[in-house]
């Protein structure tokens, strides 16, 4: 049984992605490891991917979108990378390239083998992950933990698994056609990325496990229920089940806050944070400037505001317009934005 496992980024997170390919190569490496990269290599960067520990990489602009360009344009760099995570699953299925596909997020990483999920989807065929399996008692982590989840969506898809047949197969097609035309962090609109979607999933689709086990994709929004202990072997459990991976979300002083916040005095949290940011420093390339997102600016070099990917998403008659709204030549979308007096806007 072949499984294949992509991850999405730009190179700005390839040194979380780097730790993610490794520790999948260290319990997996039979598994096929994707990196599917929505950018360009920035100047002075040699990106070699034979060098690197995922197997293949495909490049968001080689997924045959439809004037992608155009499409890219209208979408900030979470929007787009979270958007181009269903057409590649899609395309898997239709290909037949694997008989289980699997997304993990760039920032987390494995403390443990995966193959329970694999053994799930002899049963089922898609499997997800709540941001939460026991609700919260503490009004503050009810408002931090529960109500985001209502927010951005009750599983959270930085984790994702399917067989690439039946309802598997089903879903990867909704999947992307969804996120092709509504891949946004539109909240008022009922839109968080890709997340909001899959609350879905459970009543359009049969053979869905939700993965309740607490060794799955342990976060900061989750440990004020999760218990981590180390034991003397090295084993890391999650209230008494083996931890299988992580995630870092937002690594940094917001990460840090939200973890010292809910991990309180669970220790062995700590010692799993500073292995992870060790990690990330030891493969970070200081020849990636920090932020770096080669779409993130017009061709001459100007940032893109977000203000004027929402009005050009929003205005048909503008992307007909301009359908490469990155270039500055003879003018284009950014001359346009400075004579109606809105490049100062955002």
């Amino acid at each position: 049984m072949k499984v294949l496992v992509y991850s999405s980024f730009t190179f700005s997170y390839l040194n979380r992605a780097r730790v993610l390919f490794k520790t999948l190569r260290r319990f997996h490496p039979d598994w096929e490891l994707v990196a599917l990269i929505t950018d360009e290599p920035p100047a002075g960067f040699a990106f070699d991917p034979a060098n690197e520990d995922f197997d293949r990489v495909v490049w968001a602009r080689d997924l045959g979108i439809p004037d992608f360009k155009s499409w890219l344009f209208k979408h900030d760099v979470v929007e787009v990378c979270t958007a181009v995570k269903g057409p590649f699953i899609h395309q898997v299925c239709e290909a037949g390239q694997a008989d289980i596909a699997m997304y993990l997020d760039p920032d987390t990483a494995l403390l443990g083998s995966l193959q329970p999920l694999i053994e799930m989807l002899q049963q089922d065929d898609i499997l997800l992950t709540p941001h939460l399996i026991a609700y919260n008692i503490d009004r503050l982590a009810i408002l931090d933990n529960d109500l985001s989840a209502s927010r951005t969506g009750i599983f959270n898809l930085g984790f994702v698994a399917i067989r690439t047949s039946g309802e598997g197969a089903r879903f990867a097609r909704w999947w992307n056609d969804r996120l092709l035309e509504f891949c946004y962090d539109d909240m008022p609109a009922g839109l968080f990325v890709d997340q909001r979607w899959c609350d879905h999933v459970p009543a359009l689709f049969d053979k869905v496990k939700v993965v309740r086990d607490p060794g799955y994709n342990v976060a900061s929004w989750n440990l004020s229920t999760r218990k981590v202990a180390i034991g003397k072997d090295g084993a890391i459990t999650v209230n008494g089940a083996p931890l299988r991976f992580w995630h870092f979300t937002k690594l940094g002083p917001t990460g840090d806050v939200m973890t010292k916040r809910y991990a309180g005095d669970n220790y062995p949290v700590y010692e799993i944070w500073r292995w992870y940011k060790d990690e990330v420093g030891q493969v970070t390339d200081k020849a990636i400037p920090e932020r770096y997102w080669a779409y993130g600016a017009y061709d001459d070099g100007t940032p893109i505001a977000k203000p004027h990917r929402v009005l050009y998403r929003e205005r048909g008659d503008l992307r007909a317009a301009f359908p490469d709204p990155f270039s500055t030549q003879g003018g284009g979308f950014k001359a346009w934005l400075a004579a109606e007096g809105l490049m100062a806007d955002g």
